[in-house]
């Protein structure tokens, strides 16, 4: 476990080890989330966050489809999740000890 300190201005020190991990560079925003036990560090995406329902409104259809605009969608959803699922409990890469 690797520590840091607060500066008097509120900056905290964060390794070159977990900088290059996540590929931050300087001047990269980062998202602050509020955990129940500390906070969260994520980079903050270029898109503002999107629902399927936004998405889907901006296709196009014509024509017949094979399959419905809602089964599409659903199985979209059903593969999102999945992949915020494995990306969770996958096993951390980079151990410092």
């Amino acid at each position: 476990m690797e520590t840091t300190r607060l500066s008097s201005k509120g900056q905290v020190i964060i390794s070159k080890i977990f900088r290059a991990a996540h590929r931050w560079e300087p001047g990269q925003e980062l998202v602050v989330i509020h955990v129940e036990d500390g906070v969260l560090l994520k980079s903050k995406t270029p898109f503002a966050e999107t629902t399927l329902d936004e998405i889907a409104s901006s296709l196009r259809v014509t024509g017949k489809t094979r399959v419905s605009i809602d089964l599409f969608l659903n199985n979209v959803h059903k593969l999102l999740n999945n992949i915020v699922i494995l990306r969770l409990h996958r096993p951390a890469t980079n151990k410092i000890t």
